[in-house]
């Protein structure tokens, strides 16, 4: 009879121990789910803990990355964050931003068993945030990337962050990336890039980029908008494809907000260059960051390996590298991408057989 009062009494903790459990859930979901957000910018999934083991190997400090995900390219996002989470040691928590009819086919693959620890929250991006702050040519509509804006809302997407990291889709992480968390920002700075002329990639010069490394490869200094600035034409630009943000100086200068308003500048005066090199995200982010914002390590963004078909960079340098990115034309994805075999170690099969991954000939 003491065995059994015994195990009754067990029985009734361990269920308090669950109610309390669920109701503690139940009130970080809700708390999560009820976020005012007036930019359109919903939770739709989140992961809120790591099985215990998983969490008694890796440790406390939460690191909170951002990454966009557009079904063309989820193949892309599935390897940048499968690098990621195999690289660290520490709690990192996945912010995926992506549209509504992309989140079935993200979470189907998300539950590969490769994937199924990770910790994430999936984000819908609704577009019509930029209505009247992107000028869409018509005939290029199905040119139009909204998700590649969703950098400049980071406050709205991780709203209880005090700093995140961004990184684009054409990533591969090396090393654990808490490194690049740690990343210094001097103080009134609220993110920290890697610049162009400096860093170790732009020492492997692209043929024909003409301006590609300075403000005005990006930017019209012949509009009078862009003079009033005092920006100097031969500044080095820096790279927006993976950053730092200090997400509680982003909120004090209003980041968000002046980057929209130059979008919306350039909608009505035509501010960019008319052989704008890169992407026509960059723009608003060199005029708001002009001077304002620290670096991070260069092998942190080693990049233009999408920029040719071509390898530039030596097997040992490339092993070396932190983070390796593939930002241009020819994604590693494709057929004839530059080291697309060290892409494919980290690239995990679509579940649902859509995602279109073109092998290379030589295989």
């Amino acid at each position: 009879s003491v065995n059994i009062s015994i195990l009754i009494v067990a029985v009734v903790i361990f269920l308090l121990v669950i109610h309390h459990n669920f109701l503690s859930l139940s009130d970080f979901l809700r708390r999560e789910l009820s976020d005012p957000s007036p930019l359109g910018l919903q939770p739709i999934d989140f992961i809120p803990a790591a099985p215990q083991r998983l969490t008694d190997e890796r440790n406390d400090q939460e690191i909170s990355v951002v990454i966009a995900a557009s079904d063309e390219r989820l193949g892309g996002a599935i390897a940048a964050m499968n690098s990621i989470y195999q690289h660290t040691s520490s709690n990192v928590v996945f912010h995926i931003v992506t549209l509504n009819d992309t989140v079935d086919h993200l979470r189907m693959w998300l539950r590969s068993p490769h994937l199924k620890n990770m910790r994430y929250r999936i984000l819908d991006f609704d577009p019509r945030v930029l209505e009247g702050k992107v000028q869409v040519d018509p005939q290029k509509a199905d040119t139009f990337k909204p998700l590649t804006f969703a950098r400049f809302y980071l406050p709205n997407l991780v709203p209880h962050a005090e700093k995140v990291i961004y990184v684009d889709d054409d990533v591969i992480v090396q090393d654990d990336i808490v490194e690049l968390y740690n990343t210094p920002l001097k103080p009134g700075h609220a993110a920290a890039f890697s610049d162009d002329c400096d860093s170790t990639s732009s020492k492997v010069a692209v043929r024909g980029a003409g301006n590609q490394y300075n403000y005005i490869g990006f930017l019209d200094y012949k509009k009078e908008t862009i003079r009033k600035l005092a920006m100097k034409a031969n500044t080095c630009s820096f790279n927006p494809g993976v950053f730092v943000a200090n997400l509680t100086e982003w909120k004090l200068q209003n980041i968000t907000q002046q980057l929209e308003k130059w979008m919306a500048l350039n909608v009505v005066e035509d501010l960019y260059s008319k052989t704008l090199a890169g992407s026509i995200t960059t723009p608003p982010l060199l005029i708001v960051f002009y001077k304002q914002h620290s670096s991070i390590d260069p092998m942190w963004n080693v990049r233009h390996l999408g920029s040719s078909a071509g390898k530039r960079y030596s097997p040992q340098f490339m092993e070396a590298a932190k983070l390796l990115h593939w930002n241009g034309h020819f994604k590693p994805w494709g057929r004839t991408a530059s080291y697309a075999e060290v892409w494919e170690k980290w690239y995990v099969p679509d579940p649902a057989g859509k995602f279109n991954l073109i092998r290379r000939h030589s295989e």
